[in-house]
């Protein structure tokens, strides 16, 4: 049976909180949606795909206002996205942290479809939804390009503004708003929604990095992940990497007999996600590697356990592999 779709329970907590700056009867929206308006939204809590697309209707129907998607960014805050957020203000570029959107983009609706594409003259965000257009309301992804783009200039603690932002919403009467709100050309009807960022603003170093931070908070992300999406794979071996690796590099076996399968049914499932389990432990090292030379408090030999490395001279030949630079070389430049 086909996994039922589902988005991340705060959104509909924004859409409330937009809603309060119209005339509207918000109690009545909820159930018109099918969602209870007096239950606490905790963490963890998912709403289905199709009801929160119905609430996004009903909003736009009932406030009048058929720019509703671009209020709710005003709204946001990073705790809105579980630790997602987090990670997004402590990462160390606005390139780092859009990349984290895409690993991540299921802790905010299990049918995102975000990929991001860089150039020589441009980086994309490419945003769009994995149903039926007929199922889908403009003003959910009016209000998700809206609200990267409030997060990016939150990391980036002043302006920051796309080139330009194609949209495949047919232009609505206040389309002066967009152009307002991007500070950019905004062109309707395109093939894709996109945001495009100039390469280098998008690589600058982020006032807020903060590898210890990101690094605990990628945990939290990975182990939410973990929990409820039990479609990927990956992300469970990853939450159990993160966990194992200051033990020790973790085997293959040691991690499917953690998740109850043998070691071919774990390379089955992982190739059907085109990954490998090599590929994984590799990633995730780097990754941690990078946040952890960063904290100029850990010592080079601190790291190289921590990564399940048995020897510093290991860990270097790795570290060199993986950015061209010594950790010393590469924690001077940084």
């Amino acid at each position: 049976m086909p996994e039922e779709a589902t988005t991340v329970g705060t959104a509909a907590t924004l859409i409330e909180c937009a809603l309060r700056d119209y005339d509207v009867d918000i109690e009545t929206i909820y159930h018109d949606a099918g969602l209870d308006f007096e239950a606490v939204v905790s963490p963890g809590t998912r709403y289905p795909f199709a009801k929160m697309q119905l609430m996004w209707r009903l909003a736009v129907e009932r406030s009048g206002d058929p720019c509703f998607g671009l209020s709710v960014a005003e709204h946001v805050r990073p705790q809105a996205f579980h630790g997602l957020g987090f990670v997004w203000l402590s990462s160390d570029t606005l390139f780092d942290a859009l990349s984290r959107l895409v690993r991540y983009q299921r802790l905010i609706s299990t049918v995102a479809d975000i990929s991001l594409e860089e150039t020589d003259d441009s980086v994309m965000l490419i945003v769009n939804i994995l149903q039926p257009s007929g199922q889908l309301e403009p003003a959910s992804i009016d209000a998700a390009v809206s609200v990267f783009l409030h997060m990016c200039r939150m990391a980036a603690c002043g302006p920051f503004n796309p080139e330009r932002v194609s949209l495949r919403r047919p232009r609505p009467p206040c389309a002066e708003r967009f152009e307002s709100l991007f500070q950019a050309p905004v062109q309707f009807g395109a093939e894709n929604n996109i945001l495009y960022f100039d390469p280098q603003s998008i690589h600058k170093p982020l006032p807020g990095a903060d590898p210890e931070l990101l690094r605990a908070n990628d945990q939290v992300v990975v182990d939410y992940l973990a929990r409820f999406d039990r479609e990927s794979l990956s992300m469970q071996v990853r939450s159990l990497l993160i966990e194992l690796l200051p033990d020790g590099q973790p085997t293959q076996q040691g991690i499917a007999s953690s998740l109850n399968l043998s070691v071919r049914n774990l390379q089955r499932k992982l190739h059907s996600e085109g990954i490998s389990f090599k590929h994984l432990l590799d990633e995730t090292r780097k990754e941690l590697a990078t946040q952890y030379i960063r904290d100029s408090n850990r010592r080079i030999g601190e790291i190289t356990y921590l990564l399940g490395f048995s020897e510093p001279s290991n860990f270097t030949r790795a570290f060199r592999r993986w950015t061209g630079l010594s950790p010393n070389e590469y924690r001077q430049k940084h």
